[in-house]
């Protein structure tokens, strides 16, 4: 065998090593809920008798109730409709549903029947803890967006589950559009291991 033909036969192809990612970690943000009652309210009789509610129909048509804790907002309608936003958890907002409905009820508003609760979207943050390579994940994920001169990050809509996600080179992340808690989890898991078979992760620079 020549020399020429040994050294092509022991030519080493680099390729980008798989890394072995580390646990991933993540925060719900926000959820926003409806939160409907079977029933039309008086908003005026509402702000009469709660204190700390803010309503002015000429500028806007629901009225504000906000919670301390937790802390979160209601805006109330006088259809029976609700917007509940700045829980942090699913068993938050139920909490804040019951609170708010209580105070309603011990103020002299009678309300009927039982509120019907339905997750519109979940905000979250999360972080791989390791670097990602966005213009390798721009040509290989389906369904996504990456234009730096733009936006720093690169957007993702997922499929399963159905959300949208926010990638920066520095590992974080922002989830939108989840419906359940479970979701979140399963999207940053999601996109770890996709990352990881594309060879896109890689270990962040020492500062």
């Amino acid at each position: 065998m020549s020399a020429s033909t040994q050294q092509s036969s022991t030519r080493v192809v680099r390729r980008t090593p798989v890394i072995e990612p580390p646990e991933p970690s993540y925060r719900i943000e926000n959820i926003v809920a409806t939160v409907t009652l079977d029933q039309n309210l008086d908003l005026y009789a509402i702000e009469t008798s709660i204190p700390n509610v803010e309503y002015n129909p000429e500028q806007f048509p629901g009225l504000v109730f906000r919670l301390e804790e937790p802390k979160v907002t209601a805006l109330i309608f006088k259809s029976g409709k609700m917007v509940v936003t700045g829980a942090k958890s699913t068993q938050q907002l139920i909490e804040a549903v019951k609170k708010i409905i209580r105070e309603l009820k011990r103020h002299g508003i009678v309300i009927v029947g039982r509120p019907k609760v339905q997750i519109q979207n979940i905000v979250a943050s999360a972080n791989l803890n390791v670097c990602v390579d966005l213009e390798k994940a721009a040509l290989t994920l389906e369904n996504s967006m990456y234009e730096p001169e733009q936006f720093p990050g690169l957007i993702y809509r997922m499929q399963n589950p159905r959300v949208v996600l926010l990638i920066f080179s520095s590992g974080k992340m922002v989830i939108t559009g989840a419906k359940r808690e479970e979701e979140v989890k399963e999207a940053v898991y999601n996109i770890r291991d996709t990352l990881a078979k594309m060879r896109a992760l890689r270990p962040c620079p020492s500062e």
